[in-house]
């Protein structure tokens, strides 16, 4: 299949087409843009040596928000309070840190390029990109942050820096998430922590047909209102 140019065009071909994940290059990373493109299964995943590529793969790694794997560890983090939840309080510095963070594991290596923190900032400034954050003893101590259409949540990155502090934030969103009626989250790209925590793969069909009716329903009003208790799964 071929790898498809885009142009200044609003538009996308079908994200079937992508061949090994890849199905385009080029267009930019305005709002309009990147909507249309998580509404369509499609994100933007490159780094500063390579023009704007936009991913569709096969299969698609996602959580469903009542089967995450919660460890021991994690469920005694929880269970003790060790961090408090919060959300969109620091949206720049957890985009940051997700940026910065070193990577191993099999995990992508620095794709968070500054034109990319620019436009995720815009999604935020306009409300669609979220940060959820785990403080300890008021301090900043992990997170992840992502992108929210109709019932979806696209998760992008995470980063911690104390324990369980990402995982902490992660089960948190997805448990409210699942409270509003959600049934899945987006995670894009399986890596060894996320299928630890119980992410699954589905084919790239089942993942657009469930996606189209997700992004679909409205947002659940004050989601991202008020204060937030951790889980206490």
């Amino acid at each position: 299949m071929p790898i498809y140019r885009l142009d200044r065009r609003l538009l996308f071909p079908p994200p079937d087409h992508a061949e090994d994940g890849l199905l385009a290059v080029g267009g930019d990373l305005s709002p309009a843009r990147l909507l249309l493109a998580y509404r369509s299964g499609i994100f933007p995943w490159y780094d500063e040596r390579t023009p704007i590529l936009w991913h569709s793969p096969d299969p698609r790694c996602v959580f469903l928000l009542d089967h995450l794997h919660v460890s021991r560890s994690l469920r005694r983090s929880l269970k003790l309070g060790r961090y408090e939840v919060r959300h969109d309080e620091a949206f720049a510095r957890v985009i940051r840190a997700c940026k910065e963070a070193p990577r191993g594991g099999g995990e992508r290596g620095t794709w968070i390029t500054d034109e990319m923190e620019e436009a995720y900032l815009r999604l935020h400034e306009l409300g669609h990109a979220h940060s959820i954050e785990s403080y300890r003893d008021g301090e900043l101590a992990g997170g992840l942050y992502g992108v929210h259409v109709g019932q979806m949540f696209f998760g992008e990155s995470m980063f911690a820096w104390q324990p369980d502090a990402s995982k902490v934030a992660l089960v948190t969103v997805a448990e409210r998430l699942r409270s509003a009626g959600g049934t899945f989250m987006d995670s894009q790209v399986a890596n060894p922590l996320t299928l630890s925590l119980g992410a699954t793969e589905w084919p790239r069909e089942q993942y657009l047909s469930r996606l189209a009716v997700e992004v679909d329903r409205p947002e659940p009003p004050g989601l991202w209102s008020g204060r937030w208790s951790a889980a206490s799964r």
